[in-house]
C-alpha cells in the first residue's frame, strides 16, 4: 500500500517561474506569502506556504502549500508537504547533512505543533517565520496546537537559527482575507473537543 501528496499544478508552474534565487529574507518571504494566498484563492489548500532554500545563496529548493483537504491527509501541512518535496529534490533524508549547503524553511507563520517536529528532525539549519504570536489563530480560528513554551530555544539547542517577524503585515493580511472569503478551517471535529 502507498500514498502520494502533490502541489496543485498551479503551485508547479509557479515554482517553475520563479527565479533560481531569491538573494534577500523578504524576496523569500514574499514569494511564501504569494503562494499562501494564491493555494486558498485557487481552492487547493489553507492559507499556508513554505519553502525551502539555501540559507546563504538564496537558491531555491521548492516552495510547497498546504495540501490537507486535497489529499484527505491531516499531515499534509505546508511544511511538511515542502520539507518532504525538498529531501526527494536532493536526495536525502537529512537536509542538514555536512556535505549540503545550510538550508533554511521560510514559513509564513510559526509552525504549528506538528510541523515544528518536522522543522526539528528535517535537518534545516535555519527557519524563518512571519510573526509567532496568536494573530494567525485569533484571525483565521485554525488551532494550530500545543507549542513548547520554550519553542525558540528548543531550536538554538538544536543549532537551528531563528528570525522572526519577516513581512508579519503581509502575512496577516492574506489572513483577514481568508477569515473574510468564508472559505473553510478544517480543524478535527470541527474544533468541538
Amino acid at each position: 500500500m502507498q500514498f502520494t501528496l502533490s502541489l496543485p499544478d498551479w503551485a508547479v508552474e509557479e515554482n517553475r517561474r520563479l527565479p533560481q534565487y531569491l538573494p534577500t529574507l523578504e524576496d523569500r518571504m514574499a514569494a511564501v506569502v504569494r503562494f499562501s494566498r494564491l493555494n486558498y484563492e485557487n481552492g487547493t489548500g489553507g492559507p499556508f506556504a513554505a519553502g525551502v532554500f539555501e540559507r546563504d545563496s538564496g537558491r531555491r529548493v521548492i516552495i510547497g502549500v498546504n495540501r490537507v483537504m486535497a489529499h484527505n491527509c491531516s499531515s499534509a501541512h505546508a511544511e511538511v508537504m515542502t520539507l518532504s518535496l525538498a529531501q526527494q529534490i536532493l536526495g536525502t533524508w537529512d537536509l542538514g547533512a555536512p556535505e549540503l549547503p545550510a538550508h533554511q524553511l521560510v514559513v509564513n507563520w510559526r509552525p504549528c505543533a506538528m510541523c515544528y517536529g518536522a522543522v526539528l528532525w528535517s535537518g534545516v539549519r535555519s527557519l524563518v517565520i512571519a510573526g509567532s504570536g496568536p494573530e494567525l489563530e485569533q484571525i483565521t480560528g485554525f488551532d494550530e496546537g500545543p507549542i513548547h513554551p520554550e519553542w525558540d530555544k528548543e531550536l538554538a539547542k538544536r543549532g537551528i537559527e531563528l528570525v522572526n517577524n519577516i513581512l508579519t503585515a503581509e502575512a496577516l493580511k492574506v489572513y483577514r482575507d481568508f477569515a473574510a472569503s468564508g472559505s473553510f478551517v478544517y480543524n478535527p471535529r470541527q474544533g468541538e473537543g
